[in-house]
């Protein structure tokens, strides 16, 4: 398990003493522009088949939790999700008319070399407006497996409060388009199982290294057991 690099600066915390405040929380309405986009690209290139949506709570702070083994899982979920969402999204994605685009959707950019203080006070900034913040707990894309998390995920779970909602995208690395080969084919199926909302702290409220460190294991556990029924219940 690997440790967040962020977690000094989070640890310092949002909207405490020393800690950044909220000034520039990602747009609510610009997130519902995504949604929408979201929607009309992903069903009009492939065939979302959406599984278990409405265990998403309809109101309140939400974490999606989502699996990230190809490029398109963030877009598939923001346009399968029943609400709209604010991603964490690497800064290295916000290259030319991509990022005042990804900005202007409410996304967070994240900047992964350090500790990146703003990024957090902005996703804390969208629980506590009642916003669904998504992200990659593995931090980057691989496998998919939910293998290895970063302290992240738990460090906003338990600093918020917010339940968290496993997500397995399967079936965007099946195949290979043949006029986009980094895409899967046009019309193929990709799944995604939305699973329980759990709490992942351990109720006594606590923030300190340990308790982010087993709140971590818990939150692996319950992912990496979604991931295996979503896989089950899919036939993937």
């Amino acid at each position: 398990m690997r440790r967040d690099p962020g977690r000094g600066a989070a640890r310092r915390g949002h909207g405490e003493p020393g800690g950044p405040q909220v000034s520039d929380t990602p747009s609510l309405k610009g997130a519902a522009v995504g949604r929408r986009i979201g929607i009309g690209l992903m069903y009009g290139l492939w065939k979302p088949r959406v599984l278990g949506a409405w265990k998403v709570p309809a109101a309140g702070p939400v974490i999606l939790a989502v699996n990230h083994s190809h490029n398109i899982d963030g877009p598939m979920v923001m346009g399968t999700a029943p609400r709209p969402l604010h991603f964490l999204i690497k800064k290295e994605a916000y290259v030319g008319p991509l990022g005042p685009f990804l900005e202007g959707i409410g996304q967070v950019k994240v900047d992964r070399s350090g500790a990146d203080r703003g990024a957090i006070s902005r996703a804390l900034g969208v629980l506590e407006n009642g916003g669904a913040l998504g992200i990659f707990p593995e931090g980057t894309r691989g496998e998919g497996d939910f293998a290895s998390l970063r302290a992240g995920l738990a460090y906003f779970a338990v600093r918020s409060g917010a339940p968290v909602v496993p997500v397995a995208v399967l079936g965007s690395t099946e195949g290979r388009g043949r006029v986009v080969k980094a895409l899967p084919p046009l019309k193929s199926r990709v799944d995604i199982v939305f699973g329980d909302a759990f709490d992942a702290g351990d109720g006594s409220g606590r923030r300190t290294r340990t308790a982010l460190d087993q709140a971590t294991v818990r939150i692996q556990e319950r992912l990496t057991a979604h991931l295996a029924d979503a896989k089950r219940l899919t036939g993937r």
